[in-house]
């Protein structure tokens, strides 16, 4: 592909950033002004322009989304060199790197990855054998402390120098717990998620021959999302880059989300004071949004003092205006959102996968996701109960696990009456000891068991039969696949026939989770088949150890999506509902006292609204039941720092509500707008929504015989609720069985 074409469609602020190559380049990239697209054509022209090698060539992303996206774009553009490149995410780079050379800092290169399950069963044991309450210290509380401090690259004994004058007791505790935990992490041979990076950099800094090959490897560095950077992340990039300089950062300060786990929006802010000879490029044409939804946008983010000034603009279509609606209650805010995603659909021929409820906090979902399966919508929530959290995953994934690592402990004591052996808590503690005392790991305890004499009959012999599995399965690795190890697994332990033996349908739906993960296993060995089998194992569980949040995200799928409004970020949907927009919700009410977590809501405000591209719904409620009791909150300032001409808001009745609508942008008006949403009024007749075949229409009895399009034909067997709260049970014939439906948007015919 001639240099013309990769520059064909660009703007000139575009062009400039892909042609501009030799030293350090920022490119500040405002939301959806296709920075991605930029990245991948500025590779592109390093190779085929510039002769640049592409092993030479690395590229750090946040998510192995964003990754697999830039990786499919480079191989498009230059075909099989493309793969040459390295595209990566921060994680999966130093897994690379620490699986070649990890052994320079006394670990096994067959180290594992411990996942949050196991951190906080190790945390909650340490806690106890230093005799703390973990009622009093949190698990969870102390692991995040420790992942801070991680991510400022504080060892366990920098923590505690430099809390050695603190007077609070939780920090004392956490340096206490932080020591024994890595101690504990060593002696398994594995390693943490923060450890990943950290150690990677202690690499470097006791290495310089390891950093100085990846310097000369890695000749031109670009990283994307650079606003959310945390000190260690940082410190990776600068190392890396020291020699060549030739390093390539895109980010939006304005679109720095993630302060609260480490990441320093001043790493993108002082970019230039670290390359004082860097050249800056803006990228403010948003080729997303209409012009309505930029402009709110904009309105809403330069109310922040600490950012680099600019404007976002588009040639798109000016666009309909958001719709504002403060609802009475959460279920009416729910019952809204469901009305006008019908609405939607109907008037602009929308499937549910355009469809984005974005929400502050995961506890919102509860309201929208009831609503949305009593109106037989399909639905699917981002960071929710993932697949990789379910237990039998777990399960699995621990005897693989154990494996590939016989040193993980961890691994062990989650499995070794897992299905049940009759191997109780104190034999396992025995066992435990008994590898102490020899010097041993567990695994290599369970092996040498005959020499125990503590351990009673049943379960010394059921010890020595776990123990003999496991020895003969890791005997063939090398020799089978994951998948047909994974099989022997299922089979030689009696994990599948343990569930099969129980006939519910709890564990037929375990057992269906066990054969998707086959799937994913068989992905993976037809996508692998000509590298080592004897690192297969290992590499397959690095894989899986590097899945995020957003990787679970299926692309097109007819559901609407459910998320945070972190877990939207570098997202985009035809229409978007921004629900509980109410101060004290979002923003959070600690962010009231505090200016810089008020910016860093506004940020995250901005980046909410910028994932729409044609529509933009705004609610909030004069009520709402959250956390377990009632609140009355103000609608949020962040509404009012919306320019009023773009905002079309509605009251109950579906008609423009001078009363709410004036005037927006004055504080003054945010008590006028709160007393004209009284509680008193009557219920709400939702606006645009579609013709009701429900509750709006007709009276339902106990008997009435219902039509639904899949289900088929059903009797309803009870009747709740009055008017749009009113609530059908409806009994269809096997499989589906009985099923609760919200009589007024359920897709159903009476008979």
């Amino acid at each position: 592909m001639p240099k013309n074409e990769l520059l064909t469609g660009m703007n000139d602020k575009q062009s400039e950033a892909v042609l501009c190559t030799e030293g350090p380049l920022l490119i500040m990239a405002g939301a959806g002004s296709g920075k991605t697209r930029v990245l991948t054509h500025r590779i592109a022209y390093l190779i085929q322009d510039k002769q640049v090698l592409p092993w030479h060539i690395l590229a750090i992303t946040f998510t192995n989304k964003a990754a697999r996206e830039m990786k499919e774009r480079v191989t498009k553009l230059l075909g099989p060199s493309g793969n040459e490149v390295w595209v990566s995410t921060f994680h999966a780079l130093c897994v690379r790197i620490l699986r070649r050379y990890i052994d320079k800092l006394g670990y096994d290169k067959a180290f594992t990855i411990a996942g949050t399950s196991e951190q906080q069963t190790l945390i909650k044991n340490i806690l106890k054998t230093l005799n703390y309450d973990p009622k009093t210290y949190s698990p969870r509380s102390i692991l995040s402390a420790i992942s801070n401090a991680k991510n400022d690259l504080l060892t366990p004994a920098d923590y505690i120098a430099k809390n050695a004058n603190e007077a609070n007791p939780f920090i004392k505790v956490v340096g206490e717990v932080y020591q024994a935990y890595q101690k504990e992490l060593h002696q398994n041979q594995s390693v943490d998620f923060d450890d990943l990076i950290m150690m990677t950099i202690q690499l470097f800094e006791q290495n310089p021959d390891v950093l100085q090959y990846y310097q000369n490897k890695f000749q031109y560095i670009h990283v994307d999302e650079y606003q959310d950077t945390n000190e260690a992340q940082y410190q990776l990039v600068t190392m890396l880059g020291k020699k060549y300089e030739n390093v390539c950062v895109v980010g939006d300060a304005d679109q720095s989300i993630y302060g609260w786990r480490g990441a320093n929006m001043n790493n993108i802010l002082d970019f230039q004071d670290d390359y004082p000879n860097a050249h800056v490029t803006l990228l403010e044409q948003n080729y997303r949004s209409t012009k309505n939804i930029l402009k709110a946008a904009n309105s809403v983010i330069q109310n922040n003092e600490e950012r680099k000034d600019k404007n976002l603009w588009t040639e798109n279509a000016v666009g309909e205006k958001i719709t504002y609606y403060r609802a009475q209650s959460e279920a009416d805010e729910s019952r809204f959102v469901v009305t006008n995603i019908k609405d939607e659909m109907n008037k602009s021929g929308y499937s549910y996968g355009d469809f984005a409820v974005l929400y502050r906090t995961n506890a919102q979902s509860r309201v929208i996701e009831e609503t949305l399966l009593k109106s037989n919508i399909p639905y699917t929530i981002v960071g929710g109960h993932k697949f990789y959290d379910r237990k039998e995953i777990q399960d699995i994934l621990a005897y693989l696990t154990l494996l590939a690592n016989p040193n993980d402990s961890m691994s062990l004591r989650r499995i070794i009456n897992e299905p049940k052996r009759g191997i109780g808590n104190a034999s396992v503690e025995k066992l435990a000891q008994f590898a102490d005392d020899n010097g041993w790991s567990i695994f290599e305890a369970c092996q040498n068991i005959e020499l125990n004499g503590d351990i009673s009959g049943r379960a010394r012999k059921a010890i020595d039969s776990f123990g003999a599995v496991m020895t003969n399965l890791r005997s063939k690795i090398g020799q089978l696949s994951v998948t047909e190890l994974t099989e022997q697994i299922l089979d030689q332990t009696g994990y599948l026939a343990a569930l099969k033996a129980t006939k519910t349908l709890e564990v037929q739906a375990r057992i269906e989770n066990i054969e998707e993960f086959l799937s994913v296993t068989k992905q993976y060995d037809n996508a692998h088949t000509s590298e080592a089998d004897n690192d297969a194992l290992v590499d397959f569980l690095s894989d899986l150890s590097l899945v995020s949040a957003q990787d679970d995200i299926a692309e097109n799928t007819p559901e609407v999506t459910l998320m945070t409004l972190h877990a939207a970020k570098g997202l985009e949907f035809p229409v978007v509902f921004m629900i509980g927009m109410e101060d004290s919700i979002f923003p959070l009410a600690k962010a009231k006292t505090d200016p810089k977590e008020l910016e860093e809501e506004r940020r995250l405000a901005y980046v909410g609204i910028t994932r729409a591209q044609k529509k933009l719904y705004l609610t909030n409620t004069f009520s709402r039941m959250l956390y377990g009791r009632r609140q009355t909150n103000m609608p949020s300032e962040f509404i009012d720092e919306i320019n009023p001409e773009l905002i079309d808001a509605v009251n109950s009745n579906g008609k423009a509500n001078s009363g709410v609508k004036t005037p927006f942008d004055t504080r003054s008006s945010r008590n006028a707008r709160f007393a004209n949403s009284s509680p008193y009024r009557s219920p709400a007749k939702h606006i645009g929504g579609p013709k009701q075949t429900g509750a709006n229409k007709q009276a339902w009895t106990v008997g009435d015989k219902v039509s639904h399009k899949a289900w088929g034909t059903g009797t309803v067997v009870k009747v709740e609720g009055t008017g749009e709260n009113m609530e059908l049970d409806i009994a269809f014939p096997e499989p589906t069985g009985i099923k609760r439906l919200l009589a007024a948007f359920a897709p159903i015919t009476k008979e």
